[in-house]
């Protein structure tokens, strides 16, 4: 998303915390020579963001500090759905002994608010704060189902159909027919869709006043999730997981 009067200097600085975050700790010359900068232009910013927190030098090398941790986290603990969701995503985890997931759109990606481990659940790419493309996961299509259609078009037009796998939903005709079953059935499915050999089944967090908020999900290896499991017991799992947290946010 392009600003339309972006403010050069903060764009600058926000720049150098992409690339920081994207290729990890760097020297002012690696940073100056990958971003088209001047080498004294990129140690001002650095310096500016060291000195309040959200930069840290490790011997001749610059990283992310963690300032951006407390801010995440104080975001994240101002939203409603997180404070709600959180015990349900945790028990949700327990119950099944498999990841569950708390799922947000924000500027047309998927972002994760929180993950639970159960004692079985593998350790995905995933973390809070990640953000991903939504038609990829049954969160992200959870969510996608109850947005109003122009909205999705919007989505699509800006972020595209990104291929992740061979399963991955690649038109928008067929991403719109899923839609369409999703509403049906009231829970989306994702069979190896953005990582292969993973299941998830996702359900959305809805209001009478405020839409969809986000989704809940479990995950787990293809091998411990039957047909039977995605759409029988697992499904009214999380199911139930997300009426609560409907109930909790409405009463």
């Amino acid at each position: 998303m392009n600003a339309k009067y972006p403010v050069q200097t903060t764009e600058r600085s926000l720049t150098l915390v992409e690339e920081l975050k994207t290729d990890g700790p760097c020297g002012v010359t690696e940073l100056a020579d990958k971003l088209n900068m001047g080498k004294s232009m990129v140690h001002n910013h650095l310096m500016t963001l060291r000195e309040y927190g959200y930069v840290r030098k490790v011997d001749d090398e610059y990283e992310l500090g963690l300032k951006f941790l407390e801010v995440g986290g104080y975001t994240r603990k101002s939203m409603e759905l997180y404070q709600v969701a959180e015990s349900e995503v945790t028990s949700l985890a327990d119950e099944t002994g498999e990841l569950a997931n708390l799922l947000v759109e924000e500027q047309c990606k998927g972002v994760y608010l929180m993950r639970a481990k159960g004692a079985e659940a593998v350790d995905l790419n995933t973390y809070a704060g990640l953000k991903t493309d939504l038609h990829t996961t049954a969160l992200g299509k959870a969510i996608l189902a109850f947005l109003p259609e122009k909205r999705v078009n919007k989505i699509i037009d800006q972020e595209g159909l990104k291929q992740k796998t061979p399963q991955t939903i690649g038109t928008r005709e067929e991403l719109f027919n899923v839609l369409e079953d999703i509403r049906k059935r009231g829970y989306a499915t994702d069979d190896g869709e953005r990582l292969e050999g993973l299941r998830c089944i996702a359900a959305p967090v809805k209001t009478s006043s405020s839409g969809v908020l986000g989704a809940i999900s479990v995950a787990a290896p293809a091998s411990r999730v039957s047909d039977d499991d995605l759409h029988g017991g697992l499904a009214k799992r999380v199911l139930n997981a997300t009426n609560v947290v409907e109930l909790n946010i409405s009463y």
